[in-house]
């Protein structure tokens, strides 16, 4: 059994988009939504194909992650583009086994020689701190203009140091990230049926 991580290639895509919706599903949410915004990220001028990576394990994908750029709306009235990555997704028969810590490490660092110098995440945030992530209202990014608390699930990583220093502001993920209910459901139909439930620890409807 070898693991072979590389870029994600078209004859990839639909497969992906089901290891991404098994990962998912009724995770955050009754259902999910995360396979549409994998399709939807490909086709997006944000989408950064050099950072979208999969592992193949004997002819099967069974991980994957995305990168995209993100606009941060500093305080000062200046935008700047920096770099998200999402969705990453395991296949469920394939977690924990190390393969989304791989892919993290494996991405971040070609992040860093692309000259990209934080990442900014949403996802689990006991997950994420094991890799080194950290609230981003710590740093005085927020993702609106709501400032009070800390969210704790949007979460940012420097890689190089300093790179955070006075750049407060507003995030905003690319839009392939908010897709409608209608979109989703509609999207949905290509694949199999699954039963949606609402758990506890969801944080949406």
């Amino acid at each position: 059994m070898e693991d072979i991580i590389r870029l994600e290639e078209e004859k990839d895509y639909l497969e992906v988009e089901h290891v991404v919706r098994d990962a998912f599903w009724n995770v955050y949410r009754p259902g999910c939504n995360e396979h549409l915004v994998a399709h939807n990220l490909r086709k997006s001028p944000g989408f950064i194909k050099e950072l979208d990576f999969v592992i193949e394990r004997n002819g099967e994908i069974v991980a994957s992650i995305m990168y995209s750029n993100v606009e941060l709306q500093m305080d000062n009235g200046e935008r700047i583009d920096l770099v998200g990555f999402g969705p990453l997704a395991v296949r469920p028969d394939c977690q924990s086994e190390g393969l989304g810590r791989t892919l993290i490490f494996h991405s971040m660092k070609k992040a860093e020689q692309l000259g990209f110098e934080t990442v900014f995440i949403t996802g689990n945030s006991r997950y994420y701190h094991r890799f080194g992530f950290e609230s981003a209202s710590r740093y005085g990014i927020y993702l609106d203009e709501n400032r009070e608390g800390e969210f704790t699930s949007f979460m940012v990583k420097p890689l190089v140091q300093g790179a955070l220093t006075g750049i407060g502001g507003i995030l905003k993920f690319d839009q392939s990230f908010d897709p409608t209910k209608e979109e989703t459901e509609e999207f949905d139909k290509k694949f199999p049926e699954k039963v949606k439930e609402k758990l506890p620890r969801q944080i949406w409807d």
